[in-house]
């Protein structure tokens, strides 16, 4: 599989350190003071309710929104004054919620957009894409607005991997998605922390889909980062309690 993995020496085992961030749509803080961490070889999983921050967060790591004060660091380098093209360009890959492929391209040709911030000689679609999503092969000429949620989610995150990422970010890839393909989704999640060259974080609210993968959790209350730590150290109630309306 590692022809998916950029073959850059990882330097640090912190990958990403996004340090006491405040965010503001206008007059209103939507995060305050707020600190995530995701390391190679490992997933940390950013949970809470709807509303709490979660997607803001992923959003000012990516670039898609400034941030009021703190810092973002990425392979020890701080990185929250560039563009989210440059962000890209530096082995990060976002897979938004409601996972915004193009409808009217072919499978083929959404794979084909993650070529973007590749250089020429790494254009193509790794074999291994393939390997993790065999049901991306047999659709390769088929529009990806024809496709069922589960697989154009299956498409969101191939195309995420084909730009060859370090960091790899999820927001929410269970919702509406059908038993059988989060299952197909948690094995290729658990497959690529498993090869140990890819920091992976993951926004969910599913608990017992986040339980089975995260090496870490990250909990979000109003803003604000309530828990922070191994699933370990937590008692299973006093998380779900969070994750509640």
């Amino acid at each position: 599989m590692g022809e998916i993995i950029s073959p850059t020496y990882l330097l640090y085992t912190v990958m990403l350190d996004v340090k006491k961030i405040d965010l503001h749509y206008g007059a209103a803080q939507a995060l305050r003071n707020v600190s995530v961490q995701a390391k190679i070889g490992s997933i940390t999983c950013l949970m809470g309710r709807n509303g709490v921050g979660k997607t803001s967060t992923l959003r000012a790591i990516v670039g898609q929104q400034g941030i009021s004060s703190g810092e973002i660091h990425w392979q020890g380098e701080r990185i929250d004054k560039l563009r989210p093209y440059d962000r890209t360009r530096k082995s990060i890959a976002y897979v938004p919620q409601g996972r915004e492929i193009f409808p009217l391209l072919t499978v083929k040709e959404n794979l084909e957009t993650g070529f973007a911030p590749l250089p020429r000689s790494l254009r193509r679609i790794p074999d291994e894409i393939f390997t993790l999503f065999p049901v991306l092969k047999t659709m390769l000429g088929r529009r990806g607005g024809d496709l069922s949620g589960g697989q154009q989610q299956q498409l969101a995150i191939a195309r995420a991997l084909v730009t060859r990422p370090q960091l790899l970010i999820l927001d929410e890839p269970t919702e509406g998605i059908q038993p059988s393909i989060i299952k197909d989704i948690e094995r290729v999640i658990a497959h690529l922390r498993d090869q140990g060259n890819m920091a992976i974080l993951l926004v969910e609210q599913y608990f017992d889909f986040a339980q089975k993968l995260a090496d870490r959790f990250t909990v979000l209350d109003r803003g604000e980062v309530i828990l922070d730590g191994a699933p370990k150290d937590f008692d299973e109630a006093e998380v779900r309690r969070h994750l509640t309306i």
